[in-house]
């Protein structure tokens, strides 16, 4: 695990200038060792044996499958922005907040694909205000499911406990450990 959580501070760089930064963590998904080693990492986070992975789109998607893959589970894309989604009654949907990146945008996942039998991990790459994984949580309970956590790699909630504990989040790392 040292060795993986060194690889990813070496895969990360801020880019952007004064009025924009964001996180690129794009050299994650060219070390075959971070490729390797972090999901099964990231699966061991959070207890509990799910059934099911669900991944943001998109690097949530990503590295959503790679959890799957190493779990032997499936995975469940949650869509942003789905057309289709919001007119069909075989989809569930919520809207973000307006205070998350300019707000208005809706997540979504089409309703069968997730049962409720099962046991739900939801997978990202960096949880920040929690607004997308508190939506998911609240699809999930909609169906009934059971929801057992969010893993991510990089805990950006330093001012939100309360959101980390309502969604059982769990990472490899704090954003300031990136810095």
């Amino acid at each position: 695990m040292p060795e993986l959580r060194e690889r990813l501070r070496i895969g990360f760089h801020w880019r952007g200038g004064p009025d924009v930064a964001f996180a690129d963590i794009t050299e994650w998904w060219r070390d075959p060792v971070v490729l390797r080693d972090l999901p099964p990492a990231v699966a061991a986070l959070v207890p509990g044996s799910p059934t099911v992975v669900l991944g943001p789109a998109s690097r949530g998607t990503l590295l959503g499958a790679l959890v799957a893959a190493s779990l032997g589970v499936g995975l469940v894309e949650v869509r942003k922005n789905d057309r289709v989604a919001l007119h069909s009654e075989f989809y569930t949907h919520r809207r973000l907040p307006d205070t998350y990146h300019g707000g208005g945008a809706v997540l979504s996942f089409r309703r069968a694909l997730v049962r409720p039998s099962d046991r739900v991990l939801c997978v990202d790459d960096w949880v920040e205000s929690g607004a997308q994984a508190l939506a998911i949580q609240e699809m999930v309970h909609e169906i009934g499911a059971t929801w057992l956590g969010l893993a991510c790699v990089v805990d950006d909630l330093a001012d939100r406990p309360e959101t980390r504990t309502r969604l059982a989040a769990r990472a490899l790392m704090a954003a300031d450990e990136l810095y």
